[in-house]
């Protein structure tokens, strides 16, 4: 895709959602990384109804320590890989204590040293809490820069790299929450809904359904 196009699918995906975040539900920072944490391998629905009781008990990291790992694990029951995903949610509410007074850091690099912390849950991190410009990009985004041409890549990173270098940077903050939504409503996996696409006509995408 190119520049001019970019500018433009950006523009249009900004004038429908000027104002786009995540739908995980939260109310602090630590909140959005146990969220975020808890979205591997499962839908942002799926985590709001655990969380949802889980925060309700637990909503700091010294509440999730002392509520501890089997009954955090209680919680989550609903949701695939429950058992890792509370073993990690209470090892980084600890390391949050020990290391961060308690605070989510800001650090890239303090984030991935989190249990259960990844690049994506960083990068959502930094980009909703902190504000930063940065790139989370899940399956969604993955097949939305490869399927309409806006950045292919053959891995996450790789795509990451390339819609760091093609998104204008007037567009680069919310992006990739503009890219998750289009790609989990309009731009879906197995019945893509080209037909209710507002960029259709800037799409590279060969085999469009109608």
């Amino acid at each position: 895709m190119k520049r001019d196009a970019i500018r433009e699918f950006f523009h249009r995906l900004a004038a429908a959602n000027p104002s786009p975040t995540t739908e995980l539900e939260y109310g602090s920072p630590f909140q959005l990384l146990v969220a975020v944490v808890l979205s591997a391998q499962a839908t942002d629905k799926s985590v709001n109804l655990v969380t949802r009781e889980l925060f309700a008990v637990a909503p700091t990291p010294e509440a999730m320590l002392s509520l501890g790992e089997e009954n955090v694990a209680a919680h989550l029951r609903s949701i695939g890989l429950y058992r890792n995903k509370a073993k990690n949610v209470v090892a980084l509410s600890r390391l949050l204590l020990e290391r961060h007074g308690g605070e989510v850091p800001r650090s890239r690099e303090a984030l991935e040293a989190l249990p259960g912390v990844g690049r994506k849950t960083a990068n959502v991190v930094l980009n909703t809490v902190f504000g930063e410009p940065v790139m989370a990009v899940d399956t969604h985004i993955f097949r939305v820069a490869n399927r309409t041409g806006l950045a292919p890549g053959k891995d996450v990173l790789a795509v990451e790299q390339a819609l760091m270098r093609r998104v204008p940077k007037e567009y680069l903050h919310n992006a990739h929450h503009w890219l998750i939504l289009h790609g989990r409503y309009v731009c879906t996996a197995r019945k893509p809904r080209c037909k209710d696409c507002r960029v259709r006509d800037l799409c590279e995408f060969r085999d469009k359904t109608v």
